[in-house]
């Protein structure tokens, strides 16, 4: 199963088609999964009545994976698009026989997802995340190259070296979240900022997604 080059493993739609069964929150974090990938995954789950929430990083065995949240979706349209679909494809389970790709659809998800991820953390916050998190990689690098107090000053050289190229990781983030903002206004999404205060989209006359059973006699 493939679309541009993005293959999904069947064996990732069979488990988060099982788990959107319960009418609950899923939480669909697949190993080494592009923004292309979870997109995928993202349209499959609308075909069968949840919706793309939120996205984090979190996921995998390393903690630097993505971790997608899709949500039932209690609208009617939502509700009627699975009960067909289901009725259509009543082995969509096995991960095989699903409706067919909508390469436009997926590429607006593939926006949205990537823009939440880049809006996620303001400027400031990634700034201290980043001092943070590269005091540990300092550190190693410090006391592998030498010891003592010559370690010490490795590591402060090491961190400074990294924290200096955090403004650059910046641009390319403010650019990225450019590029995919222009492409959901231009397709009609309205940009709404959630309970957080995050930015972010929502398709044309839709919301930010709530809770809702779209399966409340079984599938």
């Amino acid at each position: 199963m493939s679309d541009g080059g993005a293959p999904v493993s069947k064996r990732h739609v069979q488990k988060m088609l099982r788990q959107m069964a319960s009418g609950e929150p899923v939480e669909v974090a697949p190993a080494m999964a592009s923004m292309k990938k979870l997109a995928r995954l993202a349209f499959i789950a609308e075909q069968f009545g949840y919706e793309y929430a939120d996205i984090w990083q979190g996921g995998g065995p390393q903690g630097n994976g993505y971790v997608m949240l899709i949500v039932p979706d209690p609208r009617p349209q939502a509700r009627a698009r699975a009960a067909q679909n289901w009725a259509q494809y009543p082995n969509a389970s096995d991960g095989v026989a699903l409706p067919p790709v909508v390469p436009e659809a997926i590429e607006l998800l593939k926006a949205r997802i990537t823009f939440d991820i880049t809006a996620r953390y303001s400027d400031k916050q990634r700034m201290v995340l980043a001092g943070v998190g590269t005091v540990p990689l300092a550190v190693l690098l410090g006391f592998t190259l030498s010891a003592g107090t010559t370690a010490v000053v490795l590591a402060g050289i090491v961190w400074a070296g990294l924290i200096a190229l955090v403004p650059v990781g910046l641009v390319v983030n403010r650019r990225f979240r450019a590029k995919y903002a222009a492409l959901l206004q231009a397709a009609g999404f309205t940009l709404v900022t959630d309970q957080n205060g995050r930015p972010r989209y929502v398709p044309p006359g839709g919301h930010l997604p709530g809770h809702g059973n779209p399966f409340p006699g079984g599938t």
